[in-house]
């Protein structure tokens, strides 16, 4: 039977030496006995993948808002794609692909309803604003409970990580520097797919010189990228595309900021004006209504103050959870 010690001896025959070896983690913020069987970083992935939060992503937006259409992608078929190529990269470079998965699966445990339109809203009505890497670590650490104790208890390592995919400062570890990078390889080309199934954009309405360098089609794209990545790397201590693929990366970004994440059409179809009305009406109400919060978050309002309380309530919701609750509260029944 391959015990746990079993594995974190074979991670040092396998793994490169610039990987993270569990038996070298930093630890928890909470000492717990070790798992006979797993190593840390196999059971921070499944604890991650055992929580409400993580659940929920199905039923939260990437980009389209409630669309009628069954292949657009949520924000759990965003995480499932960014943990897909980020174990790709972590394999071939021989890097610690449970510690790069735990990552990854975590990374937008934070994430607010209605996508990136939530975001601006919750970031504008909350006072100091409001940043979905911080508030996944928030949830990891602090929200989601188990039968021993408030949040996950996750390993330095993987927090480190979810905190860091985005913002100034770097994950310190190479399998968290993978996440950072592969988080926008998939967004980037699997919002390009979304946007040309939705009939927003089209394959000839993208900047050719960069498509041309990083592939026609989205598998060649995400298979190039990965190539890159992995051959620019390679026995490095840091993680990085080359800079032609970077620079196409980022172009072809800055392209679906200006034509499709900000764009009109898709801000129309967002509806934005009725999710701000939403997210302003429920924060309201909650600040004004503390005791109907829930269970975690009346804990958390007598640690944090309300204005938190309500931030982790709604940031946690679901779009269609939202959508009842705000019915409930706000639409007269005889209207129903």
């Amino acid at each position: 039977m391959n015990l746990r010690t079993d594995t974190e001896k074979r991670e040092y025959e396998i793994l490169s030496p610039l990987a993270s070896k569990a038996a070298e983690s930093r630890g928890r913020v909470f000492s717990e006995e070790k798992c006979e069987y797993r190593t840390d970083y196999q059971r921070d992935r499944d604890r991650i993948v055992h929580s409400k939060a993580f659940r929920r992503l199905i039923h939260k937006t990437q980009v389209f808002i409630a669309p009628e259409d069954d292949h657009y992608r949520t924000r759990l078929t965003h995480t499932l794609e960014v943990s897909q190529v980020s174990r790709t990269v972590a394999r071939i470079l021989r890097y610690n692909e449970d510690l790069t998965e735990a990552i990854a699966l975590g990374h937008d445990l934070g994430h607010t309803p209605f996508g990136h339109v939530g975001e601006r809203v919750l970031n504008t009505i909350h006072p100091g604003g409001f940043s979905h890497n911080i508030q996944s670590l928030r949830t990891v650490d602090k929200i989601e409970d188990t039968s021993r104790r408030r949040g996950l208890n996750l390993t330095y390592e993987v927090r480190d990580g979810i905190l860091n995919h985005r913002g100034n400062t770097v994950p310190f570890t190479l399998e968290g520097q993978i996440v950072r990078i592969c988080d926008r390889i998939a967004y980037v080309n699997h919002d390009i797919d979304d946007a040309i199934r939705s009939g927003i954009i089209s394959m000839a309405d993208l900047p050719q010189n960069d498509i041309r360098v990083l592939g026609t089609t989205h598998s060649d794209r995400i298979n190039n990228l990965i190539v890159d990545l992995c051959r620019h790397s390679e026995g490095k201590d840091t993680i990085a595309l080359s800079p032609e693929f970077s620079e196409a990366l980022l172009n072809l970004r800055a392209y679906m900021f200006r034509n499709v994440y900000n764009s009109r059409e898709v801000l129309a179809v967002a509806d934005m004006e009725k999710v701000d009305l939403i997210i302003r009406s429920l924060y309201k109400y909650f600040l004004e209504h503390p005791d109907e919060i829930p269970g975690i978050y009346r804990q958390i309002e007598q640690e944090d103050g309300t204005h938190e309380a309500v931030k982790d309530w709604i940031s946690g919701m679901t779009d269609r959870y939202a959508l009842r609750l705000y019915d409930r509260l706000f639409v007269p029944h005889s209207w129903r």
